[in-house]
């Protein structure tokens, strides 16, 4: 955010850090869709939104519930006898029944294989919020966090923005399937203490945004010992985890712990309904912890961002209709795997491979063989070209701290069938393309280098064709810059 010399005078340092993380490639690709929205009939040679992280798929089935289910929500005929003691003050705690249905939700995704209590559940305004809040519980300003890459783009925001917290990335690599080690973890934690960096634990979204992939149990025991070991937090994040959609299944670190010998003090889960339940406007955001002292600091601090009593509502209702949230779950699976297989075979088709994933909205395309070189300024050339002459918005690594450059993050769930075929056809045609011109055409000039003018400033690469929004825009989903802190490869 750019702020004048007298303004920054007069707003706090926390409110004008550059910390947010707004100066990233990842949020100019959701400005430069602001402005030329892709829309069938009124833009159809827009930008097709390909960087949200959205669950698009089975509003039909959540529509059916509420037009059968008028009485769960209190602004209708049917439920408005409800609406005094709703609209009324509501504690910390949320509606017992609310919490219920999350707490049945968290066991179902998870196979039932474990129970999850209610008592735990602490409300927040949605994975961000819950995060943010268990930063605030864990750590103090200058204490760091080990966080394996690539990771979610708006964790920098999330983690330590407002907190003062610092992330430490820990390097997995492509041809480990970017696996998660112990080895790198303890490199990276050694490299820490020697720079007088206080670790305080360790987060990792399971399933793993951008990668699409879930943890096997082997890598969840190792984490666990590598926290216990160094009496250090581990912090899970499990919004992904009913998005799993073919083997192998989600494991939650709860399951995990079971029959471990481990302090399950440090140990703590965030969840949302955001991603699996399709609800990100809902703003509904969990701390699930292990430890008393920290549920009872999460729930003070959600005072700050509690999920509204209307919302608790029509969710409590819905979380514990055990036969409908089945059917979701079984039908969600079945359309995600059908559009991941759309997508990913498609651009097989034209000779682009992907990392092989079963879970997420999204899967992590291997560009690399497009790139001119391999480094982090070929990746952004060729970003930009996807974004400026291709129009479509996929999020480069270097966004979510991949040591490798040349991969993309693709969100697939977001949109209709008609725009996943014209955008594998823009990919088609963009593919073939430069095929053809590296093989010697006089067609034109060479793809990488058309129309494309770029400019530097602060380490920033920006676009100059009118495409981008004011650099000063605050988008709700701004993501993270390239961390200057210790990195390690597996």
């Amino acid at each position: 955010m750019e702020f004048t010399r007298n303004n920054r005078q007069l707003l706090s340092k926390i409110a004008t850090n550059d910390r947010h993380g707004e100066n990233s490639p990842y949020f100019d690709g959701w400005k430069a869709y602001d402005s030329n929205p892709y829309h069938p009939t009124h833009n159809p040679r827009g930008v097709i939104q390909m960087g949200l992280a959205e669950n698009q798929l089975c509003f039909d089935l959540i529509e059916k519930w509420i037009l059968e289910n008028p009485d769960a929500s209190i602004c209708t005929a049917e439920g408005v006898d409800k609406f005094k003691d709703i609209a009324i003050f509501q504690d910390y705690h949320a509606l017992k029944e609310f919490r219920e249905g999350v707490a049945k939700l968290m066991g179902r995704v998870g196979g039932n294989r474990v129970t999850f209590d209610p008592n735990r559940i602490v409300t927040s305004g949605g994975a961000t919020g819950a995060n943010e809040t268990v930063m605030f519980c864990l750590a103090d300003p200058g204490d760091a966090f080990l966080v394996p890459s690539p990771y979610y783009a708006g964790f920098a925001r999330d983690l330590r923005w407002r907190t003062g917290l610092d992330l430490v990335p820990v390097d997995c690599k492509s041809s480990d399937n970017f696996r998660i080690t112990r080895a790198a973890l303890e490199e990276v934690y050694d490299k820490a203490q020697r720079s007088n960096i206080n670790v305080k634990g360790v987060i990792v979204a399971n399933p793993s945004n951008p990668l699409g992939t879930v943890l096997d149990k082997e890598t969840m025991r190792s984490l666990v010992g590598f926290v216990n070991d160094k009496n250090i937090h581990l912090v899970c994040d499990e919004i992904y985890a009913a998005t799993t959609f073919s083997s192998p299944r989600f494991i939650s670190i709860a399951e995990i712990i079971q029959d471990m010998d481990c302090n399950r003090d440090l140990i703590h889960i965030v969840y949302s309904l955001s991603k699996d339940m399709g609800f990100p406007g809902f703003r509904v955001g969990i701390v699930y912890s292990f430890n008393d002292d920290v549920m009872n600091c999460a729930r003070k601090m959600s005072s700050f961002g509690l999920v509204s009593s209307q919302t608790q509502f029509l969710l409590a209702a819905m979380l514990n209709d055990e036969e409908f949230v089945g059917n979701f779950l079984r039908e969600s699976s079945k359309r995600l795997a059908k559009r991941h297989h759309a997508f990913t075979k498609g651009l097989e088709r034209v000779g682009i491979s992907s990392l092989n994933s079963n879970a997420g909205l999204f899967f992590w395309m291997d560009m690399r063989p497009l790139l001119k070189e391999q480094t982090v300024k070929a990746e952004l050339e060729l970003w930009r070209v996807i974004i400026n002459k291709v129009k479509l918005n996929v999020s480069p690594g270097s966004s979510f701290q991949c040591s490798e450059p040349g991969w993309f993050r693709v969100c697939f769930a977001n949109m209709d069938d008609q725009t996943v075929q014209v955008a594998l056809e823009r990919i088609r045609e963009f593919v073939l393309q430069g095929k053809e011109e590296d093989d010697g055409s006089d067609k034109s000039k060479h793809w990488r280098k058309q129309n494309l003018r770029l400019s530097f400033s602060s380490s920033r690469l920006y676009v100059d064709e009118g495409l981008m929004s004011p650099a000063h825009m605050i988008s709700p989903h701004s993501p993270i810059p390239r961390s200057p802190l210790v990195r390690a490869r597996t």
